[in-house]
């Protein structure tokens, strides 16, 4: 059987972190099973929804690389399509016109509830033979069955039941003539090929309605895949203060789309130990049935170190175009480049990256040097002795390449008896204005001699002048 799945986000806000990994998993199995990755902008709301989320929509799954096969579905635009439908349905016996009120329907509930039963419509116009009210605009509800039990089995979720006497007569035309959610997503599954219906388990009691309009409409009903939703690591449901981000933020946090692509996959899904899965394994080894039934936590300290082992694997150059939004200047930014195998090492963000790069385009300011927490390492008398001959040496480099910077340096140490953090430490210092950054050979290599000895020079005068 070829498999068609389809991703179907409401345009009402941004796509949260729990609809990217349905997406994802939607996308894999599609290119695992060698089928169909469909995208269904479920617009129906039309107050809420808006062309900006639709955009937002579009960017964060072209972002993350999740490419569908066919033009998207916009659903309003399918209305008189569902409509159609529904009034079959009635032509067919298996829904009906209902003209009660809102507040004849108000009193049904409310009238059940105090009789301990499901607050719902009590189906008083399923078969009355009455005469309509004048006036009324009915609305049509589905005449769902009134006895026994429907049992589905759910790819992820394993056999699910529910006791038809649970069901209501739902809604499928409003008053006004607009489909209602349940309607508008069966034919639209239906129209459009589904196969698989891959979404969170949020929706496990909608399944059972839609199973049986599916039947109604003699179509064929499709596989259900109900994935456990995503909660904080606390056991809560995921909210903003556990991460709960939209995906353009965490692209414009500095998270690669493999790393938050590899995080989503093992979040409820497994292969062995592995933590570490490109795309193609993933595609290779993904099944929709090994998704586990429990909710998957979110952490992000994992995420950040896995966003870090993919920034350490990813290519100079296209780390370089990724940060250069952020750099305050255009100018230097070659050293940048050159530098970016030793900046990576440490970075766990895009963000994080271009930060540490900071001190390659702009020279640190002595006087912020000497005035922040670094300064001991500057004013010392032992560390400026080390400046003074760590110059020196820079100066009377012959072959200005980092092997031979190293060399020289770790041999001048030797011959001195000095330890080499302690003539590296100030001149780091120095150099990039923190205690903290790439091999100090690498950067010495890369700011070449006239820079290096501009800025030790910058801070001894300072320092003098204290």
């Amino acid at each position: 059987m070829s498999v068609t799945v389809r991703f179907a986000p409401s345009p009402t806000g941004y796509l949260h972190i729990g609809g990217a990994r349905t997406a994802l998993f939607n996308w894999l199995y599609a290119r695992h099973m060698g089928g169909k990755f469909l995208l269904r902008i479920e617009d129906t709301d039309r107050e809420r929804s808006s062309q900006s989320a639709v955009d937002a929509i579009f960017e964060s799954l072209k972002w993350l690389e999740l490419d569908w096969d066919v033009p998207p579905v916009f659903q309003f635009a399918r209305a008189s399509r569902h409509a159609e439908v529904a009034r079959q349905l009635v032509n067919n016996g298996l829904a009906y016109y209902c003209y009660s009120s809102i507040e004849e329907v108000e009193q049904m509930r409310a009238t059940a509830l105090a009789h301990g039963r499901p607050p719902r419509y009590d189906g008083y116009w399923r078969d009355r033979k009455d005469p309509p009210p004048s006036g009324v605009s009915p609305v049509i509800r589905f005449k769902a069955p009134q006895s026994g039990k429907t049992v589905i089995t759910d790819l992820v979720q394993g056999t699910v039941e529910l006791d038809n006497a649970q069901l209501d007569d739902m809604v499928l035309l409003r008053a006004d003539g607009t489909p209602t959610y349940m309607l508008s997503v069966v034919v639209d599954d239906h129209d459009m090929g589904i196969t698989h219906v891959i979404r969170g388990d949020d929706h496990l009691t909608n399944m059972f309605r839609q199973y049986h309009l599916f039947k109604a409409c003699g179509w064929s009903v499709p596989e259900f895949a109900h994935i456990p939703l995503i909660h904080g690591p606390d056991g809560a449901k995921l909210s903003k203060r556990h991460g709960a981000l939209g995906a353009e933020q965490y692209k414009d946090a500095g998270f690669l789309p493999e790393s938050m692509r590899n995080y989503l996959l093992r979040l409820g899904w497994a292969h062995g130990n592995d933590e570490i899965i490109s795309t193609q394994q993933a595609i290779e080894w993904f099944d929709i049935r090994d998704v586990g039934r429990s909710p998957a936590r979110f952490d992000m300290q994992k995420l950040l170190n896995l966003n870090g082992h993919y920034i350490r694997q990813a290519e100079n150059e296209r780390l370089f175009d990724l940060i250069r939004p952020w750099l305050k200047s255009g100018e230097h930014a070659d050293r940048v480049l050159a530098g970016m195998t030793g900046l990576k090492q440490r970075a766990q963000t895009l963000r994080e990256l271009a930060d540490g790069a900071l001190f390659y385009i702009e020279r640190p300011d002595p006087g912020a040097i000497l005035s922040g927490p670094n300064s001991k390492k500057i004013t010392d008398p032992a560390a400026v002795s080390y400046l003074k001959q760590m110059l020196e040496l820079l100066q009377n480099l012959t072959n200005f390449d980092e092997a031979e910077i190293e060399l020289a340096i770790r041999n001048f140490c030797k011959e001195q008896q000095i330890k080499l953090n302690d003539l590296l430490n100030p001149a780091r210092v120095a150099l990039t204005g923190s205690h903290i950054s790439p091999s100090l050979f690498d950067v010495v290599n890369v700011l070449g001699r006239e820079e290096c000895l501009v800025r030790i020079n910058a801070c001894l005068l300072q320092a003098r002048a204290l």
